[in-house]
C-alpha cells in the first residue's frame, strides 16, 4: 500500500512553490528597502548630467535584492513557461498591494511611548516605502512583461539554446523601463528630474553587470534543478515550456 496521499506535492510543484517564495521575499524586501539610498563608490572623474555634477555613484538599497528576482524569472521562464512566470509575476503585484496595505495599517495604528523606534522615523521610511510600492506596480508590470516577452522571443530565436543570452538579455532589456519608472513615480518632486535619471543611469549599470555576473549562478541553479527533477522530467518540463 502507498504511502503516498492524494495531497502530496510532486517535485515539480514543490520546485514552483520554493521558486515562488523566493521571487516573493526578494520582492517585498527590495520594496521596503529602496528608499534608502547607498553610495556605492566614489567616482575618478565627474559625470554631468542635464547640467547636474555628480562625484559619486548613489543607487538604491532595494538593487541588493533584486538580482535574486533575476535569477528566479529565467529559471521559472525556463521550466514552467510564459503560464508559469505570468502566475509568478501577478502574485508578485498582489503581494506588493497587500504590502502597502499592511504599512500603512501599521503607520496607523497609534505608537507605544515604549516604542523604541519613533512615530516619526517609522513614518518617514516606510511612509516614503508607500509611494515606492506604487511607482513599483507600474514599472514592475512593465518591466516583467518585457522580461518575460523578450526571453521567449530570444529563445524561439536561439532555438532553446544559449541559456546565457536569453537570461541576460531579457533582464538587460526590461530592467531600464522598470527602474526608470519606479524612480520617477517615487521620488518626482523630491528629486531634480536629474538626479533621478543619475541613479537610473548608476542602478541600471549594476543591474547589467549583476545580469552578465549571476549567468553562471543560473546555469549551476539549472544543473541543480535538473538534478532535483530527474532528466526525463527536466527534459519535460523544457519541451513544454518551450512549446
Amino acid at each position: 500500500m502507498s504511502l503516498r496521499t492524494p495531497h502530496a506535492l510532486t517535485r515539480p510543484q514543490k520546485l514552483y512553490v520554493v521558486c515562488t517564495a523566493i521571487f516573493i521575499t526578494a520582492l517585498v524586501v527590495a520594496e521596503a528597502t529602496a528608499s534608502k539610498f547607498f553610495t556605492a563608490f566614489e567616482l575618478p572623474f565627474t559625470v554631468h548630467i542635464l547640467g547636474m555634477a555628480f562625484d559619486e555613484v548613489v543607487m538604491t538599497a532595494g538593487v541588493l535584492a533584486f538580482p535574486i528576482t533575476f535569477i528566479v524569472t529565467d529559471l521559472v521562464n525556463e521550466y514552467f513557461g510564459k503560464p508559469g512566470i505570468r502566475f509568478v509575476t501577478w502574485l508578485g503585484m498582489v503581494m506588493i498591494i497587500f504590502e502597502f496595505g499592511l504599512l500603512q495599517l501599521a503607520m496607523g495604528v497609534p505608537t507605544s511611548p515604549i516604542s523604541p523606534v519613533p512615530e516619526e522615523a517609522f513614518d518617514t521610511v516606510f511612509g516614503a516605502t508607500g509611494r515606492i510600492i506604487v511607482g513599483s506596480l507600474t514599472a514592475y508590470g512593465l518591466g516583467q512583461l518585457a522580461d518575460i516577452a523578450i526571453f521567449h522571443r530570444l529563445r524561439g530565436l536561439t532555438k532553446g539554446k544559449h541559456l546565457w543570452l536569453r537570461a541576460t538579455g531579457s533582464t538587460v532589456g526590461s530592467q531600464f523601463i522598470d527602474t526608470f519608472v519606479v524612480l520617477t513615480v517615487a521620488f518626482a518632486g523630491q528629486l531634480a528630474l536629474a538626479e533621478i535619471l543619475a541613479i537610473t543611469l548608476f542602478n541600471y549599470g549594476y543591474k547589467f553587470i549583476i545580469a552578465v555576473g549571476i549567468t553562471p549562478i543560473i546555469y549551476l541553479a539549472h544543473w541543480i534543478m535538473d538534478r532535483y527533477l530527474g532528466e526525463e522530467q527536466a527534459e519535460r518540463m523544457l519541451a513544454a515550456a518551450e512549446s
